[in-house]
C-alpha cells in the first residue's frame, strides 16, 4: 500500500468513527430527551488538541463540512418563512432589536472595562455578548418543534436583526482595527448594507419567479440547484463582508410554493449531518487547558447574559420561554474575538470559554424552560 493510501484510509476510518461516535450522542440525547448540541460540543472538547484523546483528523475538511452545516441551517430557517412575513417582522421589530443590543452588549462593553482592556477590546467583548449563534437558535427550534409555534417570528426576527446588525459592525470594527480613514469607514459600511438590501430585495421581489425556474420534477436537479444557489450567494456575501449565514438565510425565504416544500424534504438529513460537524469541530478546536484561567469571567458573564437574553426574548415575544432558544452564542462571537486577538490576547480565551458554555447550556435551558 502506497504511502497515499494509506493516509486515505487512516483518514477515512477516523472519520467514520467520529460520525458514527456523533450517532451514538445523537441516540443518547433522544432517550434522555435533551438537544445533542451539549454532547456534541463535549465530544469535540474531548478529542480536539489537549483533550483525553486527541483525533488527527483533518482540520480543513471538518471546518468546510461545519461552514456548509451553518450555511444549512439558516437556510432551512428561511424555508420556514415567506419574504413578506419577514418584512413585517422586521418593521416590528426594531424595538426589540434596540432592547436586544442594550441588554446584551452592556454586560460584555462592562466587562472588558472592568478588566482594564483597551476601549476597542471592550467593545469587540459588547459584540461577542450580544450576537446570538443563528445556527445554533435554528437546531433547537428545530428539535423542540417550535419552529410553527405563534412566537418564534417575532424570535426570527430578533436574530435576523443581529445578522444584519453585523452587516455593519463586522466592516467598522474591521476598519477601526486596521486604522482606516472616516471615508474607508463609510465606504464598508455602505458597501456591505447595499449587499444586504439587494439580496432581501431579490428574495422578496422576486422569490416566487426564481423558484418556478428553479422547480423540477427531478430530486436530483433541484438539490444541486437549490445547493449551488445557498453556497453562491453566501460566497458573495462573505466577499463583501456580510454575514454568510443571512445570505443562506435569503436564498430561504427566497424559495417559495412546491419547491420549498421538496427542499425541506431533500435537505433535511444534509442539515442534520453538517450541522452536528459543525458542533463537534467547534469544541476540537478549543483546548480545555487553555480556558481554566479565563472560566471565571466565561461563567459569570454567561450567567448574566443568558438571563438577558431571556429578558429580550419576552419584550419580543411576551413569552418567557422564547429567549432561552437564542441563548446560545456561538460562529459570530467567535469571528468577533478573532478579529481583535491582536488587540487583547485574552480576548480570544474569553470568548471561547462563554461560548462554550452557552453553547452547551442554552440548549439544556430552551429544553428546561
Amino acid at each position: 500500500m502506497t504511502e497515499h493510501a494509506a493516509h486515505l484510509a487512516q483518514l477515512l476510518i477516523e472519520l467514520g468513527c467520529a460520525i458514527v461516535g456523533l450517532a451514538v450522542l445523537a441516540r443518547l440525547a433522544s432517550r434522555i430527551g435533551l438537544p445533542a448540541i451539549p454532547l456534541y460540543l463535549l465530544a469535540g472538547l474531548a478529542f480536539g488538541n489537549g483533550g483525553i484523546a486527541p483525533l488527527p483528523l483533518s482540520g480543513h475538511f471538518i471546518a468546510t463540512g461545519s461552514e456548509i452545516g451553518v450555511l444549512l441551517l439558516l437556510f432551512m430557517l428561511g424555508l420556514e418563512y415567506t419574504g413578506e412575513e419577514l418584512v413585517r417582522n422586521l418593521r416590528g421589530g426594531f424595538v426589540s432589536g434596540a432592547i436586544d443590543f442594550a441588554l446584551n452588549f452592556t454586560p460584555g462593553l462592562a466587562a472588558g472595562f472592568l478588566l482594564r482592556w483597551k476601549p476597542l477590546a471592550s467593545v469587540l467583548l459588547g459584540g461577542v455578548t450580544w450576537i446570538s449563534s443563528s445556527g445554533i437558535a435554528a437546531k433547537v427550534l428545530g428539535d423542540l418543534g417550535r419552529l410553527a409555534n405563534r412566537e418564534t417570528p417575532a424570535l426570527l426576527a430578533v436574530l435576523v436583526m443581529e445578522d444584519l446588525a453585523m452587516a455593519v459592525y463586522l466592516p467598522l470594527v474591521g476598519a477601526l482595527l486596521v486604522g482606516g480613514s472616516a471615508q474607508k469607514i463609510a465606504l464598508a459600511v455602505s458597501v456591505a448594507l447595499a449587499v444586504v438590501l439587494a439580496v432581501l430585495f431579490a428574495a422578496v421581489r422576486f422569490g416566487g419567479v426564481l423558484s418556478r425556474v428553479a422547480a423540477h420534477e427531478s430530486d436530483e436537479i433541484i438539490l444541486l440547484t437549490v445547493l449551488g444557489a445557498v453556497l453562491i450567494v453566501a460566497g458573495l456575501a462573505e466577499k463583501f463582508q456580510v454575514s454568510t449565514a443571512i445570505g443562506a438565510f435569503l436564498v430561504g425565504i427566497a424559495v417559495s410554493g412546491p419547491l420549498a416544500e421538496r427542499s425541506h424534504h431533500l435537505f433535511s438529513p444534509l442539515r442534520d449531518l453538517f450541522a452536528a460537524t459543525f458542533f463537534f469541530f467547534f469544541g476540537l478546536e478549543i483546548d480545555p487547558h487553555s480556558l481554566a484561567g479565563v472560566l471565571p469571567v466565561g461563567f459569570a458573564l454567561a450567567v448574566v447574559t443568558m438571563a438577558t437574553k431571556i429578558l429580550t426574548g419576552y419584550f419580543a415575544t411576551r413569552n418567557w420561554r422564547a429567549g432561552a432558544a437564542i441563548a446560545a452564542r456561538g460562529e459570530f462571537s467567535i469571528v468577533i474575538a478573532g478579529l481583535g486577538a491582536a488587540v487583547e490576547p485574552k480576548l480570544g480565551l474569553v470568548a471561547a470559554a462563554y461560548v462554550l458554555i452557552t453553547a452547551i447550556a442554552g440548549p439544556i435551558l430552551a429544553r428546561v424552560v
